[in-house]
């Protein structure tokens, strides 16, 4: 899937100013993502507004599946896709999109997920699905857990953002082997929501000191 270089670049430069003023959004540890192969990051989802900030935090550029929803207005949807958007079919076992997931991984790409498999209503946590981790297992490479945390006001739409991203999990570290079943896929994923729940408690309780 190719994508445009100079339209990301752009939109990426204009989205920049934007966020920083809505979100104030802070970023740590974007250097956990490895410069260069192909990579998983696994966030957890609160908001329409998580991709961007993903993608303005890290320095890779990043590929994300989104509903296929998003693609209905031609114009919109050429946009996102440019920017490294693909459609997925939520909650139908979207072989195609987990293979498009799979061919950029292959191709050293970073590759997002949604752990949750959805966006929580909450702002809080929800239980992780098993289909970061299959992948993982599939193409063998390492995940890197990210967190988004809203600090403030979780009914305030524009309440500040902290985006941190967890140190990289390998397969062997997660317990994930080529031929592996569902209880490993289970245990791997959540050691990985393990780790986003961890950087949610560390985000909210500096907050709360002030």
């Amino acid at each position: 899937m190719a994508q445009n270089k100079v339209l990301y670049t752009i939109g990426k430069g204009i989205c920049m100013p934007i966020f920083k003023l809505f979100y104030r959004f802070k970023t740590i540890n974007a250097d956990n993502i490895p410069s260069e192969g192909g990579v998983i990051i696994a966030s957890n989802h609160i908001s329409n507004s998580d991709p961007p900030l993903l993608g303005l935090s890290a320095r890779r550029r990043m590929y994300f599946m989104a509903k296929v929803e998003l693609f209905k207005n031609k114009f919109f949807g050429a946009l996102i896709r440019a920017l490294g958007a693909f459609p997925v079919e939520r909650g139908a076992g979207d072989g195609k999109a987990i293979k498009t997931g799979e061919d950029l991984i292959k191709e050293g790409n970073v590759m997002t997920i949604f752990i949750e498999g959805g966006r929580t209503k909450t702002g809080g946590l929800m239980r992780p699905r098993s289909g970061c981790a299959l992948v993982a297992q599939q193409m063998q490479v390492p995940v890197v857990p990210a967190c988004i945390t809203i600090v403030g006001n979780p009914k305030f739409l524009f309440s500040k953002r902290v985006i941190e991203f967890g140190e990289p999990l390998t397969p062997e570290k997660l317990g994930l082997t080529v031929d592996g079943g569902r209880r490993e896929l289970k245990d791997a994923s959540n050691m990985i929501m393990g780790e986003i729940k961890k950087m949610r408690e560390r985000a909210l309780n500096e907050y709360k000191k002030g």
